[in-house]
């Protein structure tokens, strides 16, 4: 009886404690993130699965870093950064992360543009109308009752994982692709480098660890829930690449396999559904692109509003009144209708734009990376809880293949190089 009551109580801690890891890694697999992985399977195969594995573990281990910073320090990454690095610094990152996170915002418009004109549905109906409900749901919702939407909304990405078993991928060439690293060549292509920055950036975006702290802080988790909230950010992460693999799986298995190498659109990328929901793939597609993106939608420019506000000391989060925190809540609603302004000009290449802006993500992670690190081993502001050799071994580690990988891609297209 005491083991069961023991397991009970863990059970409800850890419930009690779920949602910003879970949330936060999900939001991943939002329209820059679908459109990316299938991309990444469009265009290259299955040649782009073994980036999963390591970025996987780099996820965990920076996710984990900040839920730790959070629990511990009951401050946000951006409070830390002006606290401890003062506010020029703060200023020029904040400065950053708001053009870089207004190009994911973006993208999400982007994804809610796509999905409802498979519809049928024009741009300039559903855009505004999705920016208006996502302002609805932060501004007027209960912090609770915001997470338990984006709670089950995470679940919708179950349906990629069907879609990837249904598309009868070659199973055994795609498990070696996992495991395997393709031929140094590989790496010689500007598109090929182009395109493994954006799958990095796209599952381990700067925002997402502003975001997260935040969240952690919010919600209230202490150093005493912290081994609950780490539990709630590992399988957050599985989850989310789990997700990811099975898009790229069902993209290589059926747009690479029959030549679609370039997606313009998502009419393009529906066609990876064909096989879980033959001529039902375009609605299928378009309801898990919706998700995701009006999930993501709301999340990006709540996740900007939070880090700006901290970094420059003013009030934030949904649990205060749009009087209590103004500019908090007037950025989240610049950021709303400037993103979805862009996506109604017509012309725009708008898969591109969505790709592009996950490139950045992955050229910009180093630097926030890097402000983590120094923050997590400062032994006054995190006492015991510093971090272990080997977290520092692989959070550096990805620091500098990324600030690499991004030079070479540079190098690449300043020199001209083919591919």
């Amino acid at each position: 009886m005491k083991f069961f009551r023991t397991w009970k109580f863990r059970l409800l801690v850890f419930f009690a404690v779920v949602g910003p890891g879970f949330i936060t890694a999900n939001v991943d697999n939002d329209a820059g993130g679908i459109l990316t992985y299938s991309q990444a399977g469009a265009q290259f195969g299955y040649m782009l699965l073994w980036t999963m594995i390591p970025i996987t573990i780099s996820l965990i281990v920076v996710q984990e870093m900040c839920a730790r910073m959070g629990a511990v320090t009951g401050k946000g990454l951006s409070d830390l950064i002006r606290e401890e690095f003062g506010l020029r610094i703060t200023f020029l990152m904040m400065l950053g992360i708001l053009i870089t996170n207004f190009g994911n915002v973006i993208t999400e418009f982007v994804g809610i543009a796509g999905s409802m004109g498979l519809f049928g549905v024009s741009k300039y109906y559903s855009v505004p109308i999705c920016a208006v409900i996502v302002w609805l749901i932060a501004v007027k919702g209960q912090y609770k009752s915001v997470e338990k939407v984006f709670l089950v909304a995470s679940f919708f990405y179950i349906t990629y994982i069907f879609a990837g078993v249904l598309a009868k991928p070659a199973w055994i060439e795609a498990v070696k692709a996992t495991i395997k690293p393709p031929q140094m060549a590989a790496f010689r292509q500007t598109s090929y480098l182009y395109m493994v920055i954006g799958v990095v950036g796209t599952t381990i975006a700067p925002w997402m660890q502003f975001y997260l702290q935040s969240s952690i802080v919010e919600k209230g988790v202490t150093r005493r829930q912290y081994k609950t909230s780490k539990l709630d950010v590992v399988l957050g992460c599985i989850f989310t690449d789990v997700v990811a693999w099975f898009i790229i799986v069902a993209c290589a298995a059926t747009l690479y396999v029959h030549g679609n190498r370039d997606i313009r659109d998502a009419a393009d990328a529906a066609q990876s559904l064909h096989p879980l929901a033959g001529d039902w793939a375009y609605i299928l597609f378009a309801l898990g692109l919706f998700n995701a993106s009006l999930f993501a939608a709301s999340i990006l420019p709540l996740s900007t509003a939070y880090t700006v506000c901290e970094g420059l000391g003013f009030e934030s989060g949904v649990q205060r009144k749009f009087s209590e925190a103004p500019v908090f809540y007037w950025l989240y609603t610049a950021l709303i209708v400037a993103g979805a302004a862009v996506v109604l000009i017509p012309g725009l290449p708008l898969i591109k734009i969505a790709v592009f802006s996950q490139v950045v993500n992955g050229a910009v992670l180093p630097f926030v990376l890097i402000f983590m690190l120094l923050l997590i081993n400062k032994k006054d502001l995190m006492g015991e809880y510093v971090n272990k050799p080997t977290f520092n071994i692989i959070a550096w580690a990805t620091t500098a293949i990324m600030i690499g990988l991004t030079m070479l891609w540079l190098y690449g297209q300043l020199s001209g190089t083919a591919g």
